[in-house]
């Protein structure tokens, strides 16, 4: 429905008067446009393709420019990145700062950004880490969960939680859980679950401590992503079944709850679709595989109803009032 056709509706029924429905017509017409997410969309992009336009000119020019030159350019930039952000930052505290200068936000990132083709150029050129990519790994990840601390950055929280998942073995990005990790090697499996539990614990005590209180939903979404899926692929084909079964729904009581807690609906999704899968499957390895079949029509049906039916009353569990 447009604005026009409200106030039309408004006026029929007498809520409201024509003098008031124009008042509210030319408040509509006239407000300003917030072009917030637009700028810092373009702001990104602007600093991923100044990273690429880096890496291609390097590429191109490797031969004219000299490996000295390239990482003394990238040195710099790295070092003038850092210096603006320190000099234009607010002083530590616990809880989220509202800086003024949005712009070394964005300078910060880039800072981390050369910081990682700086590193990573002098491995693959002199291999300085020799074959210690842990080590390679883990410098990286360190600096990046300081710069995130102490200039409260949700962006680079990202990297540094992506840098510690690298270290362990994995991939922790949404899209990537299931594809880039080998799940069938058991061991990677319990790494994914106990590295989701530090990350989610971390995020709960970071709410409940009050101790950079907007970062919890970063660690418990990567967290929650990556002990859940692995859950699931353990509920399955891991040994003891049984174990890995008890953790998924335990990890799913956890943000059932947390969810609650902080009324977020991404957390009730994790939490109710995987205990639903994981129940559906025991019921069926309790019920041996005819009885399952048989009466797999019936189970679904009627389950799935009553997953959707509370998933559409969500508002009422989460305490949402409107």
């Amino acid at each position: 429905m447009t604005t026009q056709s409200i106030l039309k509706e408004l006026i029929n029924k007498k809520i409201i008067s024509g003098h008031q429905a124009e008042a509210i017509r030319s408040f509509e017409t006239n407000k300003a446009f917030s072009v917030h997410w637009e700028l810092r969309s373009i702001l990104f992009l602007g600093i991923l393709l100044f990273s690429s336009g880096i890496g291609v000119l390097i590429y191109e020019n490797i031969d004219t420019i000299g490996h000295q030159a390239i990482i003394a350019a990238i040195a710099i930039l790295t070092i003038v990145c850092f210096w603006y952000v320190f000099r234009n930052s607010l002083p530590y505290q616990h809880s989220e700062l509202k800086n003024t200068n949005k712009f070394a936000s964005y300078v910060l990132l880039l800072g981390c950004t050369t910081f990682l083709a700086l590193e990573g150029y002098l491995q693959f050129q002199y291999e300085i880490f020799g074959i210690k990519y842990g080590l390679a790994v883990l410098i990286p990840t360190i600096l990046f969960f300081f710069s995130a601390y102490r200039f409260d950055h949700t962006g680079v929280l990202s990297m540094a939680i992506t840098g510690l998942a690298s270290w362990v073995g994995l991939t922790i990005a949404p899209l990537s859980v299931l594809t880039k990790n080998d799940f069938t090697d058991q061991k990677l499996v319990w790494s994914a679950i106990i590295l989701g539990t530090l990350l989610a614990l971390t995020g709960w005590l970071s709410d409940s401590k009050e101790i950079k209180k907007h970062f919890s939903f970063t660690y418990l979404f990567l967290g929650g992503n990556l002990a859940l899926i692995a859950s699931l692929i353990g509920s399955f084909r891991g040994e003891p079944q049984i174990v890995f079964q008890f953790a998924g729904l335990l990890f799913s009581v956890f943000y059932i709850l947390t969810a609650r807690r902080s009324q977020s609906l991404v957390f009730l999704l994790m939490g109710v679709v995987t205990a639903y899968i994981i129940v559906s499957y025991m019921l069926a390895k309790l019920l041996g595989e005819a009885l399952a079949m048989t009466l797999a029509t019936l189970y679904f049906t009627f389950s799935s109803i009553g997953v959707i039916l509370f998933l559409l009353k969500y508002k009422k569990f989460l305490g949402i009032k409107r």
